[in-house]
């Protein structure tokens, strides 16, 4: 099963709750590139990974995995829920703005339903993962939609189309709490409303007049984030923006291919730095689809 990397288009920091949480509104696509997650059935508990980012990813309980199989267990009593051996291919880099660690999460709870034949709701499901963070329901739904709240409250978003991307993180991980904590203003505007027909120029025309709240705090933490902008628009970009709180910035591009041959330009001059050309997933996911 495919862990898509989450993209917030746009990200709003509306207020702050009594309790110190954020409350945001956000426009958030799921890519076909992503990590991926494979269960099965084994005569103890396992965890396994692999992939470019492998060494970044923690194997013991503080997972987001193995914490997503352990909260499914104590729902579902250990009667139905044998031991199984769970192996993460980790595509994406980590603390990186694109919900990484939270889609590994709401795949694996995903396919531990499957795999553990349990049956549970997508309400139930959305309890569950809101238990081990507040980006995990939205991984779980992983089709257009818009978030409000601290994240939790969503709203799919029908008939919005597939978009050509490039994702770019320089190699520089960066603290959502310290983005955050960094914050002046807390109490801004919402979304302003999507517009009626949704292809890639009305979108891109949305975009030029929303925000994301965490940008500019994220780019005087780390620097090497506006150089990361600026190389996707050099690179032809239609759009450009950070995503969630850092480090990984988008470009939107009007086709695949187009895409593709930026991510290639990108990557000659850039081979350290994690490139990817994708596209996002649009209102009717095929949640095997990568590419």
């Amino acid at each position: 099963m495919h862990a898509h990397a989450k993209i917030n288009l746009a990200l709003h920091v509306t207020g702050r709750r009594a309790d110190g949480y954020h409350t945001i509104e956000s426009l958030a696509v799921f890519t076909r590139f992503g990590d991926r997650v494979d269960i099965e059935l084994a005569d103890s508990d396992g965890f396994f990974v692999s992939g470019r980012y492998a060494s970044a990813v923690p194997l013991d309980d503080s997972n987001l995995v193995v914490k997503a199989r352990d909260a499914l267990r104590k729902q579902a009593g250990p009667r139905h829920t044998p031991p199984v051996a769970i192996r993460l291919e980790k595509n994406l880099p980590v603390a990186s703005g694109v919900g990484s660690g939270s889609s590994d999460a709401a795949t694996a709870l995903r396919g531990l339903v499957e795999i553990w034949r349990l049956d549970l709701d997508d309400a139930d499901l959305a309890r569950v993962g809101l238990s081990l963070g507040a980006d995990v329901p939205m991984c779980l739904m992983a089709r257009p939609l818009i978030a409000s709240g601290v994240g939790d409250e969503l709203s799919a978003v029908p008939g919005f189309p597939a978009l050509g991307l490039v994702l770019v993180n320089p190699g520089t991980a960066i603290s959502t709490a310290d983005v955050f904590n960094a914050l002046s203003d807390r109490v801004n505007e919402g979304l302003p409303p999507l517009p009626r027909d949704l292809d890639f120029h009305s979108i891109r025309n949305w975009l030029e007049i929303t925000r994301n709240d965490l940008e500019p705090v994220a780019r005087a933490i780390q620097p090497v984030i506006s150089k990361a902008l600026s190389v996707l628009n050099k690179a032809g970009a239609g759009f450009a923006r950070m995503s969630g709180s850092g480090a990984t910035c988008f470009g939107l591009f009007e086709t695949g291919n187009v895409a593709k041959r930026a991510a290639v330009d990108i990557r000659s001059r850039h081979p350290d730095w994690f490139v990817a050309a994708t596209r996002s997933m649009t209102s009717e996911p095929d949640a095997y689809g990568q590419d």
